[in-house]
């Protein structure tokens, strides 16, 4: 087996014996406005048995909010989905009403990526 590498973030030693280091979690993060987030809406097909999925990456933001754009979008396109890794899933090609749904809701910066 290789070496594995610690992501330390800057953390290289401590004499403190009671220095516990934590891991920043990224999804703790305050929200950003709509109109700063850099939104991409993807067309994916891999590893779901050929169905299609329209994924959102590039959410900044808490689990909460996160959850609430996740709910919005599915019931605006009346089916289902989740939201796994920071990214939003909506079954089926959803990727145009999508994009549209999220520039009204004020995310300026959406825009349609991949093939």
């Amino acid at each position: 087996m290789g070496k594995q590498k610690k992501s330390r973030h800057g953390v290289v030693y401590s004499t403190d014996p009671r220095y516990a280091y934590a891991e920043p979690d990224p999804y703790q993060a305050t929200t950003l406005e709509p109109a700063l987030q850099k939104l991409r809406v993807h067309l994916d097909r891999k590893q779901r048995g050929g169905k299609e999925v329209t994924l959102v990456k590039g959410f900044v933001g808490t689990k909460e909010d996160l959850e609430s754009l996740v709910k919005t979008l599915k019931n605006k396109c009346g089916t289902g989905g989740s939201a796994k890794d920071g990214e939003v899933m909506v079954q089926g090609n959803q990727r145009e009403k999508v994009i549209k749904l999220l520039l009204d809701m004020g995310y300026s910066g959406t825009k349609a990526a991949g093939g």
